[in-house]
């Protein structure tokens, strides 16, 4: 392999590292903890075994009992490296044969593989520039659990695998079950080899091989070399090693075995989530929310107040001077519900309200919940539930933030209007009219009384001008009032709409705080560890 397309390998895995390192942290939380643990050790194991000799290929010798596994490891090795017996356990711990020592030492170690033998060169197979590690290892069958153990921490960390199986327990399902078919996605760099075939005679070794390549095809590695071989007569051993040897060569199965436990990492992760894409956030859904919320928190009452708050104080400002009085004795609806308040920090206000009864926690919990499936939707399961428990996340909150938020809002109910002034005016010019008149008249009755001359009353219209002015002040005082009282109304609803309007931003600014942003917080979280997921897949 050329050197720049190593580097390109290299940069390739280190993307698909760092993808699978974000969707793992992405996955916090909503993926079982056992999943993401199982990423973090692949993560972990490719870190470390990428910090040291990159020189070197670790091949390990996996098989069960009586497959002749070590035989096999001595006759590729060309050398008695590996002790081999009858009887089992035949390796009871990990056995390294190098060749090439430098920078072998700190990889062993890491391996935990403390019996070394520095072997001597093998023409056209292994020198000391190789850069080779064959590993003779336990029976994955052993009836000693530490040495299972060894087996299974093994398969996690070399190289490239050699699995050696025999023709009586080729398809033992122990070893396809519990071993080949989870590696699957490791097919570049697992080797089988069917070893023994001496025991077979000539014209079933093919059916055999034939057989194991059909099983190993169900398990999901149907592209894996299968050797046959035979380490007492050296039949295939020049095979098994030439294809070791062409492996190690290529200094390629450390990046391949990384990339193939990035491969099975990412499918682990993708099967916990399961697929799909949320809907997210819509426009009618939240304008939903926020409108649910806005009747649960008494905004139409607000409005309804602004409105009497309007018309009562516009009457007690333009109506007949004589009887608008009587509206102070009236309570104000705003001033009741503690909503006309000046020189106050509005973060220290409350409502007069009436506090959330059981209709209307009713009623905000239904509008989260039917926000947050919309949003949810088509989102896989654990994120659903995710996205889901985020926006009941502040539903305990919602109570005090709404009411803080409508105690907030400046509803503008008391704010004069240029036309209460002109009417003012002109009402007490019609009552001193009125007065007037009625001074007049009182003059006059005075005269009358003490019996003294009492002059002619001008006349309009045959009317008598005091008579006239009495009964004019006092009728414009009455229209005055009456068109007052119709323009308020009308006012009165403007001034509603506009407060409904700003208690709608109020209540709709505590929905995105509380409720939207985390809900699209999520779903964007879902979204990242897609894309993250699909780079880690490549």
């Amino acid at each position: 392999m050329s050197r720049h397309g190593a580097a390109r390998e290299t940069s390739q895995l280190d993307r698909r590292l760092e993808a699978l390192d974000e969707a793992r942290q992405l996955a916090d939380g909503a993926l079982p903890d056992d999943t993401l643990d199982e990423v973090l050790q692949v993560l972990e194991r490719a870190s470390s075994r990428r910090s040291l000799s990159a020189d070197h290929t670790v091949v390990g010798f996996f098989g069960a009992t009586g497959s002749g596994k070590s035989s096999l490891f001595n006759a590729v090795s060309g050398a008695e490296l590996a002790t081999a017996a009858a009887r089992r356990p035949t390796t009871s711990e990990p056995l390294a044969g190098v060749w090439g020592a430098e920078g072998s030492d700190e990889l062993l170690d890491w391996l935990d593989v403390r019996t070394r033998h520095h072997a001597t060169a093998v023409p056209g197979f292994a020198e000391e520039s190789t850069g080779l590690i064959l590993l003779d290892l336990p029976d994955f069958d052993s009836t000693r659990a530490e040495n299972r153990e060894i087996v299974q921490r093994m398969v996690g960390l070399v190289d490239v695998l050699v699995w050696v199986l025999d023709p009586q327990k080729y398809a033992d399902a122990a070893v396809h079950n519990d071993f080949l078919a989870p590696l699957a996605s490791h097919a570049a760099v697992t080797l089988v080899v069917l070893n023994q075939v001496d025991r077979l005679p000539e014209h079933e070794v093919r059916p055999v091989l034939e057989s194991l390549k059909a099983i190993l095809a169900r398990d999901g590695l149907g592209k894996v070399q299968v050797l046959g071989a035979s380490a007492l007569v050296g039949t295939g051993v020049d095979k098994v090693r030439a294809a070791i040897r062409q492996v190690a060569m290529q200094r390629r199965a450390l990046s391949q075995r990384l990339a193939a436990d990035v491969d099975r990492a990412s499918a682990r992760l993708a099967a916990a989530s399961g697929p799909g894409e949320a809907a997210g956030v819509r426009s009618g859904t939240r304008d939903r929310l926020s409108s649910e919320l806005a009747v649960a928190a008494n905004v139409p009452l607000v409005v309804d107040a602004v409105a009497r708050s309007y018309r009562q104080e516009a009457i007690r400002r333009t109506g007949w001077p004589v009887t608008r009085w009587l509206v102070r004795f009236r309570p104000d609806p705003l001033r009741r519900l503690n909503l006309r308040r000046t020189g106050e920090r509005p973060e220290l206000n409350r409502t007069s309200l009436p506090p959330a009864g059981a209709p209307e926690r009713a009623r905000t919990d239904a509008a989260v919940r039917e926000f947050a499936d919309a949003a949810s939707e088509g989102a896989p399961g654990p994120w659903r539930a995710v996205i889901r428990g985020a926006a009941r996340e502040g539903r305990e909150q919602l109570p005090d933030a709404l009411d803080q938020a409508i105690a907030g809002t400046e509803l503008k109910a008391g704010q004069r209007s240029w036309w209460w002034t002109a009417f003012n005016v002109i009402q007490w010019l019609g009552l001193l009219v009125a007065v007037g008149g009625l001074g007049w008249l009182g003059v006059l009755a005075g005269l009358g009384y003490f019996q003294l001359p009492v002059p002619e009353v001008p006349r309009v219209e045959g009317w008598p001008v005091p008579t006239v002015l009495v009964a004019g002040g006092a009728l414009l005082g009455i229209v005055l009032a009456l068109a007052a009282r119709f323009i308020a109304g009308a006012a009165a609803r403007a001034r509603a709409r506009a407060a409904r309007r700003r208690l709608g931003a109020s209540v709709d600014a505590v929905a995105q705080d509380l409720v939207v942003e985390p809900v699209e917080l999520e779903v964007s979280r879902l979204k990242s560890f897609n894309a993250a997921l699909k780079s880690a897949a490549g």
